[in-house]
């Protein structure tokens, strides 16, 4: 996907229908990141809300010099769907989760790969080392911090934000080319 450079400059401008337009073309593959995260339908629709929001309020912050659109867009989406999950009122609603909750996680898993193969983004993740699937996997499309990420797959923590870098670094090189 071509990134419109048009719009983001317009939605920076205060253009409201480009705003729009950036929200109808992005926010399908967001809310599958989100969701993958929190794991819940109407709090993942709630945390898209507050991602958009985020980025109309901050969307000077954007400079196309800096990266991709998407990018800039996915890290606001993880971080929100991250805060959300720390929260005490999205603890307290998991307290007492029904054993159907858990069947509809597991089938629901594949939901994350439709999404990120809709964006194209699921070939050039599956492209890396096994290593580097399992880490991104972990940070970016489970939500787990890096000390989380570095006691799941009992790697130090140096090790971990070493090979998150490189990895990243990795797929930035096979989706720029």
């Amino acid at each position: 996907m071509e990134q419109p450079n048009d719009l983001i400059l317009e939605m920076q401008n205060g253009n409201e229908k480009a705003f729009s337009r950036l929200y109808t073309m992005y926010s399908e593959a967001i809310y599958g990141i989100i969701y993958s995260i929190v794991l819940d339908e109407n709090t993942a629709e709630e945390v898209l809300q507050d991602v958009f929001i985020k980025v109309w309020n901050n969307a000077a912050s954007y400079s196309v010099n800096k990266g991709r659109f998407f990018t800039w867009l996915l890290n606001i989406a993880r971080n929100t769907a991250i805060d959300e999950t720390r929260s005490k009122a999205f603890k307290n609603s998991r307290k007492n989760l029904s054993t159907t909750n858990f069947v509809d996680i597991l089938s629901s898993s594949d939901s994350l790969n439709k999404k990120t193969n809709a964006i194209g983004l699921k070939k050039f993740v599956d492209a890396l080392k096994p290593a580097c699937i399992k880490i991104i996997d972990l940070l970016y499309f489970k939500g787990f911090t890096q000390a989380e990420a570095s006691k799941t797959l009992d790697i130090p923590l140096g090790t971990i934000k070493t090979r998150n870098r490189t990895c990243i670094n990795d797929l930035r090189v096979m989706v720029l080319g």
